[in-house]
């Protein structure tokens, strides 16, 4: 049995929360070449690389696993942010179940399975930074009303703006959690009491008044810039990967990566006006990634949102989906019935939570229908 001792240097996981306003998107943006999974449409005016708007959780966990599968399209993860990619996921589980609200099955028990769905997604973002890449999170804050019973009276606490279940299992998972606020002063002016300052501020250590941690022996109160933690992020090496200073210097960007990748066809190709098809590639993630080409019709515009999304991310075709429905549930509906006519129900409760095993099953079938001259 192996005892390591020492410091192990590698990627770092940030929680960094505040209120509405206060740059936590661009304090973000200035880790090592971040990419952002942009939740709420923050960083819309900001010059960075970023995934398309995920319209369901499955997306979003797609969008994560491709981070995974090509660990060198980044060096930082940006999810912006936890409270709107919760609110992702608890859509998601009651379209699955069919519930109005986590409120709908009783004694908690939804919010206990939004807890444990979330918990997952985390571990996902911990397999990330195994990867040697830097995960930051960011989210709103909130202030509640804290009674203690063996206290008098009651005092405000700031805290992230998530359910009572994930803000905690957030704050075990990450290495470090930063509170930003604007630092007020209260002065007494002509016997009156006005507030002054406005100093943007960020709290690393745990107090009554906020919740914060970190492992680095940080002041305090430090400036709310990436600057303040700039050597802790940069000052070694990340995880399991090359170092940051071996990485190749000429790359294709996070977004460069995406729409090479994650795309159909290029945009600068001309096709013929009155083409309807478009140039499928089997997911990298697949068991097929070195096949050839297909072709697939473009997911018709009709199709629910959320899974034409999805659909064109993985580039699983209408014909696909339809193969994996009539081989997986034969008889459930006629074999011509179009993706567009499926019912929504079975696509928020059946489609939607099987979709991984849906776009596999959809490349097993491409390889048994290739026919070899």
């Amino acid at each position: 049995m192996n005892i390591v001792r020492g410091k192990q240097p590698g990627a770092k996981k940030i929680v960094v929360y505040g209120p509405e306003g206060i740059g936590k998107s661009t304090f973000a943006s200035q880790f090592p070449d971040p990419v952002f999974i942009d939740t709420e449409g923050s960083t819309k005016d900001m010059d960075v690389a970023r995934f398309e708007a995920a319209s369901s959780w499955e997306m979003l966990l797609s969008q994560v696993r491709y981070v995974l599968n090509t660990p060198d399209c980044c060096k930082t993860l940006v999810i912006d942010t936890a409270d709107w990619a919760e609110q992702i996921e608890v859509e998601s589980l009651c379209d699955e179940k069919g519930w109005s609200g986590l409120e709908d099955p009783g004694y908690g028990k939804g919010y206990t399975y939004s807890a444990e769905r979330f918990g997952k997604f985390l571990n996902m973002l911990s397999d990330v930074a195994q990867k040697g890449i830097h995960v930051v999170m960011t989210a709103h804050a909130q202030l509640r009303k804290v009674e203690l019973p063996e206290e008098m009276g009651a005092y405000d606490h700031w805290e992230m703006k998530t359910s009572k279940k994930v803000a905690p299992m957030i704050r075990e998972w990450a290495d470090a959690v930063f509170f930003a606020n604007y630092k007020t002063v209260v002065v007494e002016v002509n016997k009156k009491k006005k507030a002054q300052g406005g100093q943007r501020i960020m709290y690393t250590c745990h107090t009554p008044f906020w919740d914060a941690k970190n492992r680095y022996s940080l002041p305090e109160e430090v400036p709310f810039s990436y600057e303040s933690i700039r050597h802790i992020i940069e000052g070694t090496q990340t995880g399991t990967g090359n170092p940051a200073s071996e990485m190749p210097k000429q790359k294709a960007s996070g977004t460069e990566k995406i729409k090479q990748e994650n795309r159909t066809k290029p945009a600068e190709e001309k096709k013929p006006k009155d083409s309807t098809q478009a140039e499928a590639v089997v997911p990298e993630n697949s068991a097929n990634s070195n096949s050839d080409e297909l072709n697939q019709f473009e997911p018709d515009h009709r199709i629910n949102k959320k899974l034409r999304d999805l659909m064109i991310a993985d580039n699983v075709g209408e014909f696909d989906l339809q193969n994996v429905v009539g081989a997986r549930l034969p008889g459930a509906f006629p074999p011509d019935m179009q993706v567009a006519d499926y019912p929504e129900d079975f696509i928020n409760e059946w489609v939607l939570p099987n979709w991984r095993q849906i776009v596999e099953f959809a490349v097993k079938i491409r390889e048994k229908e290739e026919i070899p001259f």
